[in-house]
C-alpha cells in the first residue's frame, strides 16, 4: 500500500467505491443495502488502514470485506425484508429506466441462488475473477468454486432465469 494516511485513504475510498458499490448490488439485489454493505465495510478497512503491510491490494483486501459483510448479513433476521423496485415509468409516462431493464432482470436472476452460489457468480462472471482468485477471496478450494458456479449455473437455468443471456456457460 503506497499511502497510509487519512487522505490516502479518502482517496482509496473514493476511487474504489463505484465498483465495490456494483458488486455489492448484485450480492443483496438491493441499492440501499448495496450502499449500507459499502459504507460498513469501508469503515472496517479505514479501521485498519496502515495498520497492516500485509495488504498487496486495498482494493482486492476491501471487496473480500464487502463479501464477509454481506455472508453475516444474510444471517440477520432484518435482512429477510424484500424491499420492491419503484416503477420504471415518471409520472408524465416517460421511460426512465433506458438500460436498467437488463440490470434489473440480472438482480432478480441472482434471487433464486442461495448466498454462497450468489457470491461465486457475481466474482465470476460480473467481476471477471479466475477460479483461483475467487476460491481466494472466498476462502475456499477451487473446486468448492467449481462445484458451487456449475450448481447456480444449473440453478439458474432449471428457474429459467438465464432465458436471453448468452456467454453464461463458460468453464467453471
Amino acid at each position: 500500500m503506497e499511502g497510509t494516511g487519512p487522505a490516502d485513504f479518502a482517496q482509496f475510498a473514493e476511487s474504489a467505491y463505484a465498483s465495490l458499490l456494483r458488486t455489492a448490488r448484485l450480492l443483496t439485489g438491493d441499492p440501499h443495502a448495496a450502499e449500507d454493505l459499502v459504507q460498513a465495510a469501508l469503515v472496517k478497512v479505514y479501521l485498519r488502514w496502515g495498520g497492516s503491510a500485509a495488504w498487496d491490494s486495498p482494493q482486492a483486501y476491501t471487496r473480500r470485506v464487502v463479501v464477509n459483510l454481506y455472508a453475516t448479513w444474510r444471517r440477520r433476521r432484518w435482512h429477510t425484508e424484500v424491499v420492491r423496485p419503484a416503477s420504471d415509468t415518471a409520472p408524465d409516462g416517460h421511460d426512465m429506466a433506458g438500460g436498467a431493464d437488463a440490470r434489473l432482470e440480472l438482480a432478480r436472476a441472482l434471487t433464486v441462488l442461495p448466498r454462497a452460489q450468489r457470491a461465486v457468480v457475481v466474482l465470476r462472471f460480473y467481476e471477471d475473477l479466475s477460479v483461483e482468485q475467487t476460491a481466494e477471496l472466498l476462502g475456499c478450494s477451487p473446486g468448492t468454486v467449481k462445484s458451487r458456479t456449475n450448481r447456480a449455473l444449473e440453478r439458474l437455468r432449471a428457474t429459467g432465469a438465464l432465458a436471453g443471456y448468452a456467454g453464461t456457460g463458460r468453464d467453471a
